[in-house]
């Protein structure tokens, strides 16, 4: 079933039309917005950033696959055509649904209806301090700081003459088996045997330890688990260290920590859990 949401005409105040702002232009945000294009409402969307961003291909932008203006629109030209659709640029603090207003730092907004698709965040299970070991990919910007992680710890291990040190900056841990995880493990892989492999004279980029850990029986546990078992077999395959029922206790400037175990890495990538916005 689906409940679909009737406006009349003059359903606002004094016989004027509906007011209904939606914060946040991802997917859900922005299909609302084109749903209600020809619906007889003024819309007001709300973005902290100026584009659309499709989420599913942030990790070949974290992999250099692909650049950020590929996976990235500008959210005013994707409502362009629609008339009844305006776009505020700016962060909203609050919500006042008194006197239904949307608080930002500079105005409120007034609304009649509020859509609220703020999207989710990353989730450390109550260890945020890891967030600075261990990036998480959720925007651009994570995709681009997990993408300068990865090159320069290639770069550092060139010039590093200690053998151990060298091992370590070249072990890239995933944590984390789910579809974002399982997609970075594979991606790793590629650029560090593939598009890497013959730009060093003094590391064998193909050397690369590329760790994946779940803490759960089996990856991609959302999806049927012949589907698990194939993925898992397909990464082994390719070299990718599978670590299932094992949990990462510990994250620091060096490594992790998988329970008793101390792992070193030069590069930690965070794909283990999500909470929503606190929106």
């Amino acid at each position: 079933k689906q409940n679909r949401l009737q406006f009349e005409p003059g359903g606002g105040v004094d016989g004027r039309r509906p007011r209904v702002v939606i914060v946040g232009a991802g997917f859900a945000g922005l299909t609302v917005a084109k749903r209600l294009a020809k619906a007889p409402v003024d819309i007001t969307l709300i973005d902290r950033e100026n584009h659309h961003l499709f989420q599913p291909l942030l990790y070949q932008v974290a992999t250099a696959g692909l650049s950020p203006a590929d996976i990235a629109w500008p959210i005013r030209s994707l409502v362009r055509d629609q008339r009844n659709t305006g776009v505020l640029l700016g962060a909203v603090t609050g919500v006042d649904g008194v006197r239904k207003n949307v608080i930002m730092a500079d105005r409120n907004i007034a609304y009649d209806f509020l859509v609220l698709a703020t999207g989710a965040t990353h989730g450390y299970f109550g260890n945020d301090s890891w967030a600075a070991y261990a990036p998480g990919l959720k925007t651009v910007d994570d995709a681009t700081e997990i993408r300068r992680r990865l090159l320069l710890a290639f770069e550092r291990a060139e010039m590093e003459t200690d053998a151990t040190e060298r091992e370590r900056l070249l072990t890239i841990v995933i944590v984390g088996g789910g579809p974002t995880g399982v997609e970075m493990a594979g991606a790793v892989v590629e650029l560090a045997r593939k598009a890497l492999a013959a730009d060093f004279r003094f590391i064998d980029p193909k050397q690369t330890h590329v760790l994946l850990v779940e803490a759960g029986p089996r990856l991609l546990s959302s999806f049927p688990e012949p589907l698990s078992r194939h993925a898992e077999q397909s990464l082994r395959r390719v070299g990718v260290d599978v670590r299932l029922q094992q949990a990462v206790t510990h994250c620091s400037a060096t490594g992790v920590k998988l329970g008793d175990e101390n792992v070193s890495a030069g590069t930690v990538i965070w794909a283990a859990g999500i909470a929503a916005s606190p929106a």
